[in-house]
């Protein structure tokens, strides 16, 4: 069958998704309808609707576009089957019921940013640099009950250098995902036969293009949702987990630490930290206490010294470890509380 009869639905959010959606419509495969999240509230008062970016790029392409509040809504369920598709493509979106993932008669595949069974859950990308992953990938798989759990179709490597951070692994990912998510509807596409597909055994096709996902010999590693106090940096820990740490999670959502003034009874100041640099320096001081050495700014760790490059004091602007310095008088008497996270 040509790519061009199979009737696609998109189901994504963010503008990680958009790539995908974007790299479908421009190469003429048949994307019949967009799902998305509904408009999110924004500003001070909360009086104004932003789309979600998957929206607006559907909606700059005359694709319509369903906004359900709950995927089991029926009037969403009728509306969804009335696209009659052949296939859904998910992509940076929530979890599906049955009666969604099951609809299409080629099934629905979820493009994650992962080499599956490692990291399934919401945030596979930060928690693969934070855990000093030196390769991650995407992997195309079917939906099926659990999450993350389907028969793999097709996976695809990504290098992950020791110096990037997050949102190099993001936008990486986010092209070799809209790659993957093509190559995955042409592989699906060279499987059926033209004409007439009524009495297919589509079920079969599907089978004998996926594989189950075996890991019964590996250590598996999660990808739970990031929290604000999942940012919070550890520093009883070496100076290479907290450079991972801190990369993992730079620029956005950013780890963050207090520092207090020993000498004083001033409230601690939350700091968030975009930007480290690891050393060869033994650590020479109690576990986050600071240290300055020809106007560079370190912290002892448990086993290293680790160099701040790149700061933000709460409410002000993000600066390099100069100018903060500047801001502080007396900075020896300053340390990082060493919170231990359980």
């Amino acid at each position: 069958m040509k790519k061009e009869n199979i009737r696609i639905v998109f189901m994504g959010t963010p503008e990680f998704a958009v790539e995908s959606l974007k790299s479908l419509v421009e190469n003429g495969y048949n994307v019949v309808a967009v799902v998305t999240q509904p408009d999110k509230p924004v500003g001070r008062h909360q009086d104004k609707l932003q789309p979600s970016a998957v929206k607006q790029y559907a909606l700059e392409h005359d694709l319509p576009v369903l906004q359900p509040e709950k995927m089991k809504d029926a009037n969403f369920i009728e509306e969804l089957r009335a696209y009659h598709a052949d296939l859904q493509v998910v992509v940076a979106f929530r979890m599906l019921p049955e009666v969604v993932w099951a609809m299409p008669r080629l099934g629905t595949f979820n493009v994650h940013a992962a080499l599956l069974p490692q990291y399934r859950g919401a945030a596979p990308i930060n928690w693969a640099v934070i855990n000093g992953e030196t390769e991650t990938g995407v992997t195309t798989f079917f939906l099926d009950k659990d999450i993350d759990t389907g028969r793999i179709i097709m996976q695809k490597p990504f290098a992950i250098p020791d110096t990037a951070d997050v949102e190099y692994v993001y936008d990486g990912l986010m092209h070799l995902g809209a790659e993957i998510a093509r190559e995955t509807i042409d592989l699906i596409a060279s499987k059926l036969p033209e004409g007439d597909l009524t009495g297919v055994d589509f079920t079969y096709i599907l089978e004998e293009i996926s594989v189950p996902q075996g890991h019964e010999d590996k250590v598996l590693y999660a990808a739970p949702k990031i929290f604000k106090e999942t940012c919070v940096i550890n520093w009883n820990q070496s100076a290479k987990t907290v450079y991972d740490f801190v990369r993992g999670l730079s620029p956005y959502p950013g780890t963050w630490s207090e520092l207090y003034s020993e000498s004083s009874n001033i409230k601690p100041i939350v700091i968030k930290i975009f930007k480290t640099a690891k050393t060869e320096q033994p650590a020479v001081d109690a576990i986050g206490t600071l240290v300055v050495r020809k106007n560079q700014l370190y912290v002892n760790t448990a086993d290293y010294l680790l160099e701040l490059l790149e700061l933000q004091v709460s409410g002000k602007k993000r600066m390099d470890a100069r100018a903060f310095l500047n801001g502080f008088k007396e900075i020896d008497t300053y340390r990082f509380k060493a919170v231990d996270v359980k």
